[in-house]
């Protein structure tokens, strides 16, 4: 594997790693949670569960891949001696193309958005936002081809390799993610009455906390990090042997957690300006927040067209870091197990993840026949791998770096053969051998409404 790509810089790695974790979830499914959730008591739960579990589990997955330099399966085969934990990477390979699939189907609505902010289209009363999104999403043509663009766009980035594709990529689009979510926090902020929005996120109900709350957050911090995608593993397997996976570990979780937060911070002022509640829930994004940004900025129609524009914008470019990790996983795969051209392994992910994509769009609307188990085969893609799929590859990780690998290569990996953190490793120790699968359990009974 010595000609195996690699990360040029710290800030790639970084930024790369940050970008795979920052999507969506951060900029839509964070601000719903919090706003169900009762605010900032939430988000203090949430910090906790992003120390318990999330540096923990993403520095398990970290030291899998430097340590093997290969792909995820190859890694897990590589460091158990041809066992059968290489499935633990087939797992993580198989989840991540079938997120890729759906996850590019609500990429492709982002892309109509963007479009419709830019033409103007945004324009009438709630009933009217809510129609548009029914209609479009119910198109037989539309979202499909929106949702297939959105994986060749991705796929032109992949295919160009890790420096020259993801790095550079991930250079440009974090920074560009960033400063757009800080205008439209400021725009937000500056609103009549948004300062109720701002104490909603900041001041902490702790009468709100209840076991539900606390798994919710689990669940969001375990899910935000991109834990058991195989994402992380192989991401790490592109790192030098000097980078320091604690420091990178904690840069990440510190870039995810303030980007997440700063998405709370640009919609729930703007909600509370216009005196919408802030649990509007997984409508937010495409029904809610177009009507709040039209009144918010009614006196300023200028300002509430590029504001929407950015902010759609925004949501196109956090769902492209996404996709682009999703895709290298598989591509990695092709490449190194099969001995593929990068460009061909490329092909087959995206050919692949199109399929399940158009699959997936047509089941939310168009063809409502596309059902498993009485669930739109979107709805079925999701549950299946948020609910069984991710939690059992995070809590395989954890339970191999914990208990089967050499204690020593373990140790070796996490200080960088001594030179950081060495009295860490005992409690890196023990929160990936008891503390990390507690968790891990609990967020997957809560998953499937057991607790």
């Amino acid at each position: 594997m010595s000609n195996r790509g690699n990360f040029g810089s710290k800030i790639g790695i970084v930024l790369a790693t940050a970008g795979s974790a920052v999507g969506l979830g951060n900029v839509w499914r964070f601000p719903y949670m919090v706003g169900e959730n009762g605010g900032a008591a939430f988000i203090l739960v949430y910090i906790v569960c992003i120390l318990l579990l999330g540096l923990p589990g993403m520095i398990s997955e970290f030291i899998v891949g430097r340590h093997a330099q290969a792909n995820a399966a190859a890694a897990y085969d590589k460091l158990s001696g041809g066992r059968p934990w290489k499935l633990v990477g087939y797992l993580g390979i198989l989840t991540s193309t079938i997120i890729l699939g759906f996850y590019a189907v609500v990429a492709g609505w982002c892309l109509q958005y963007l479009y419709a902010s830019l033409a103007g289209q945004l324009i009438g009363d709630a009933n009217y936002v809510k129609t548009y999104f029914t209609t479009f999403a119910c198109d037989l043509i539309r979202p499909v081809l929106l949702g297939a663009v959105f994986i060749l766009l991705t796929h032109l980035v992949v295919v160009r390799g890790v420096r020259g594709g993801i790095e550079r990529a991930s250079k440009m689009l974090m920074p560009i993610l960033f400063v757009l979510l800080v205008i439209l926090v400021v725009a937000s902020c500056l609103l009549p009455g948004a300062m109720e929005g701002v104490r909603f996120l900041f001041k902490p109900d702790f009468s709100k906390l209840s076991s539900h709350v606390m798994l919710d957050a689990l669940g969001q911090a375990f899910f935000s990090l991109s834990l058991g995608t195989a994402c992380l593993c192989t991401y790490a397997s592109y790192f030098s042997r000097d980078t320091n996976l604690q420091a990178s570990a904690v840069q990440i979780a510190l870039l995810d957690t303030l980007i997440a937060i700063l998405s709370g911070l640009m919609i729930f002022p703007a909600a509370a300006s216009v005196g919408i509640s802030p649990d509007s829930g997984p409508s937010l994004i495409f029904i809610t927040l177009p009507n709040v940004f039209q009144q918010a900025f009614a006196a300023m129609p200028a300002v509430g067209y590029v504001v929407s524009l950015m902010f759609f914008a925004l949501l196109v470019f956090a769902a492209l870091t996404s996709t682009i990790s999703m895709h290298e996983i598989g591509t990695a795969f092709f490449t190194e197990e099969w001995n593929l051209p990068r460009r061909r392994s490329a092909w087959i992910i995206t050919a692949v993840a199109s399929i399940i994509c158009i699959v997936c769009s047509l089941s939310v609307g168009a063809v409502d026949e596309l059902k498993i188990l009485g669930l739109s085969v979107m709805d079925f893609c999701d549950k299946l791998t948020a609910n069984f799929m991710l939690p059992t590859g995070a809590m395989l990780a954890c339970l191999f770096v914990g208990w089967y690998i050499p204690r020593q290569i373990a140790h070796d990996e996490f200080t960088n053969r001594g030179h950081h953190g060495e009295r860490l490793f005992l409690f890196f120790l023990f929160a990936v051998r008891f503390v990390c699968p507690i968790c891990i359990v609990l967020v997957f009974l809560h998953q499937l409404g057991i607790i």
